[in-house]
């Protein structure tokens, strides 16, 4: 579901900064994008000992560091709304114009939100602009994003998710300095569903609001969101999927497209 983008880089409706209607697929997001603890240690651990950190494309608050001063932007108003009360408001402002002076922080991060900016090369520009130190940005390999189940049943939910992803090359390229691309494992019984977070869970893609916290399911249509679930549904009900992919059900993690890119200055 495209939206149209303003001059601005914003959407329509709440808001929206990205190629996501927010206002109509996030009411439900932070019920199912909860963060990872695994995932968020390794996100703290490459903010090293920032005290004030820049959180962008912040949404509902996943990964945000507790116990350091966060600043969070984020443009949709529906994501804003649906904050912790422990975490401060979120200021409604894009990547690709942060309201900031240079160096305003020690480190600065971005989860799941890249694909989402009208301008990746202008966004990341910004902050390695407004950071003094390292620039964390989680994100996913387009190159494997098709390594994965789910292909079988949605590849063009897939096929919308890797063109959209930003190649990881590209994301290093354009935050300078000295980048290192750690590849990150996702637990079996993983808190953040994305769509590689029920690899061993399928069932849980039969799920209307596990697909809507997935924004690429937005961007096709109903009949291929029906055929894809309905093909899944009787794979689980014969055994079809058990009998090619149940070994996942007990495999602790699994290494599939995610990766956290890490640059210092």
């Amino acid at each position: 579901m495209a939206i149209r983008r303003d001059e601005d880089g914003r959407g329509g409706g709440d808001g929206s900064a990205g190629d996501a209607d927010y206002g109509a697929i996030g009411a439900g997001y932070a019920q199912y994008r909860r963060p990872e603890p695994r995932i968020a240690a390794l996100i703290e651990a490459a903010l090293g000992d920032a005290g004030t950190v820049l959180n962008v494309g912040a949404g509902a608050g996943s990964y945000e560091p507790r116990g350091r001063a966060v600043t969070a932007v984020e443009p949709s108003a529906t994501m804003r709304a649906q904050r912790p009360a422990d975490l401060p408001p979120a200021i409604d402002a894009v990547a690709e114009s942060l309201p900031f002076p240079d160096g305003a922080f020690d480190a600065a991060m971005a989860t799941f939100t890249v694909h989402q900016w009208r301008d990746l090369g202008a966004g990341l520009a910004e902050m390695r602009r407004v950071t003094r130190g390292p620039v964390a940005i989680l994100s996913c390999d387009p190159d494997a994003v098709a390594d994965f189940w789910l292909n079988d049943y949605a590849p063009e939910v897939l096929a919308t998710e890797a063109r959209r992803y930003p190649p990881i090359a590209a994301i290093a390229a354009a935050l300078g300095g000295t980048a290192a691309v750690l590849p990150v494992p996702i637990p079996l019984d993983c808190r953040d569903g994305f769509n590689e977070a029920y690899y061993g869970r399928p069932e849980r893609l039969l799920e209307d609001g596990a697909r809507l916290a997935c924004s690429a399911w937005s961007f096709v249509a109903p009949a291929v969101r029906d055929r894809a679930v309905a093909a899944l549904r009787r794979d689980l009900v014969d055994g079809t999927w058990d009998a090619r992919h149940g070994a996942l059900r007990t495999r602790p993690e699994f290494h599939g497209s995610l990766r956290l890119v890490v640059a210092r200055p």
